[in-house]
């Protein structure tokens, strides 16, 4: 692995990302720079279509820029191949997803054991019922996704998420399926565990009401991310 100096969790420079469709090339970012420390909590806004999940999914090396690069931890995880960077995301990030991607043929608690388990963690199981019980499920782990709730199936997307203890979470539309009333508790918990955790938070929304909690704000527009 390519190790970088420098102390920020999160690092771009000069990122890149083009898409090439049947009417020509489409550009959603360019010589795009984030620097971001740990223990921040940074929120990215941007109209429907600018790039704000893409950027997301960048960020967790699920897919590989165009241009420039992206340094986690220390680690330039451009350099890397698909498989390093799963392993480099098994230890360094959590990821919660608006539509909750958890497995039906899997109860809660399996749900959340999985990254633990495919990491060969042996306490696996005792670590996913704490972090169940912290997510307020401790009566539902044995219950299977589409026996929960859209707030209860995204709690236990977040369980998942910091039972790894990650230093890095980033967070997709995280209350984007849920009504109100339940994606403020959601809200109230994904920030109550971030701070539990001393974690990195990173999220991509479109309501103001939740960027507002973060410490930093940020509009993705025309390829830049702008303070807001």
């Amino acid at each position: 692995m390519t190790a970088v100096n420098g102390n920020s969790v999160l690092l771009t420079e000069n990122l890149g990302m083009v898409f090439h469709g049947p009417n020509g090339d489409i550009r959603l970012f360019q010589d795009l720079n984030l620097r971001i420390e740990s223990g921040e909590t940074v929120a990215i806004l941007g109209a429907s279509g600018s790039g704000k999940s893409t950027l997301l999914g960048l960020l967790a090396g699920l897919d590989v820029p165009s241009e420039g690069r992206i340094v986690m931890g220390g680690t330039d995880i451009t350099a890397l191949s698909e498989d390093e960077r799963a392993m480099l995301r098994g230890r360094q990030l959590g990821f919660v997803f608006q539509a909750f991607h958890l497995l039906s043929g899997l109860t809660a608690l399996e749900n959340v054991m999985l990254p633990l388990e495919l990491a060969g963690d042996k306490t696996a199981e005792p670590r996913s019922r704490k972090a169940l019980e912290q997510v307020g499920l401790a009566d539902r782990t044995g219950h299977y996704p589409q026996q929960l709730s859209g707030g209860e199936q995204q709690r236990v997307a977040i369980a998942r998420a910091f039972v790894t203890e990650p230093s890095l979470l980033l967070a997709d539309e995280p209350t984007g399926n849920l009504d109100r009333a339940t994606g403020h508790k959601v809200q109230d918990l994904l920030f109550e565990l971030n701070q539990a955790h001393g974690t990195t938070l990173v999220l991509v929304t479109h309501d103001p009401e939740l960027a507002a909690r973060c410490q930093r704000v940020l509009t993705l527009d025309n390829g830049q991310l702008v303070a807001a």
